[in-house]
């Protein structure tokens, strides 16, 4: 074997164990899907995005669970040029401040409620069936009187959203589904596994706008924004 390809051989195994590892970094711990229905004069409305969760795999340890999907935005229908609807934003409101990280969490503790008793992040992805979500669970909920204006959203009350939809409109519930990691990063649909649900900038456009409207919307809402705001509707 000549100098030129030991050396090309060793690069080429050195490649394979850098993205061997990347994949095993970067790869999802689970994912889950998450969907909410919603009663309407025309019948239950529903809508459901699958969320990935990634624990913190890096040797220095220093980083933290994350998450990779968008807010699950459920259509309800029109009313005269403007569609209703319904948007589980990514995000817990805990006392005067948004949590960002506790939707990491929602399908481990949705399943540990549901079994009575507790799942490890180890065998969540071994979970089967579908469990509610409920009580503090419920990522906070809100409405934008048109999508395409982030200055209309405004804050829904799980149990009385008719406040802001309107009469005949109740939140029917949201539940979770573990489902099944596939083979990531070609996790493309089928046997290669469930993809992360995307789309949400076709739904409210102002999101690809510059500046930060997703602070905007989350005040309009009355609800606090700092510079974590645009976690509340997508996570790469």
């Amino acid at each position: 074997m000549s100098f030129i390809s030991k050396w090309a051989g060793l690069l080429g195994l050195l490649a394979v164990l850098v993205v061997g590892d990347q994949i095993r970094i970067n790869r999802p711990g689970h994912k889950f899907r998450l969907t909410v229905e919603v009663t309407t004069p025309d019948g239950i409305k529903a809508g459901s995005g699958v969320l990935a969760v990634v624990p913190d795999r890096n040797y220095n340890r220093g980083g933290r669970t994350t998450m990779r999907g968008e807010a699950v935005f459920v259509d309800l229908g029109q009313d005269g040029a403007k569609g209703k609807n319904l948007v589980a934003l990514l995000a817990h409101r805990q006392d005067a401040k948004l949590d960002f990280d506790d939707i990491n969490y929602v399908a481990l503790r949705a399943y540990g409620a549901a079994r009575g008793n507790r799942v490890s992040f180890n065998d969540i992805h071994r979970q089967t069936g579908v469990v509610p979500v409920q009580a503090d669970l419920v990522p906070v909920l809100v409405s934008f009187g048109d999508p395409h204006d982030p200055n209309t959203a405004r804050l829904v009350a799980g149990d009385h959203a008719e406040a802001v939809l309107g009469q005949g409109y109740a939140v029917r519930g949201l539940t979770v589904e573990v489902v099944p990691n596939g083979f990531w990063p070609i996790d493309f649909g089928g046997v290669l596994g469930e993809p992360v649900t995307r789309g949400i900038d076709a739904k409210l456009p102002w999101l690809a706008a510059p500046g930060d409207p997703a602070a905007t919307a989350l005040q309009a809402a009355g609800l606090p924004a700092g510079g974590e705001a645009r976690e509340a509707f997508a996570r790469k």
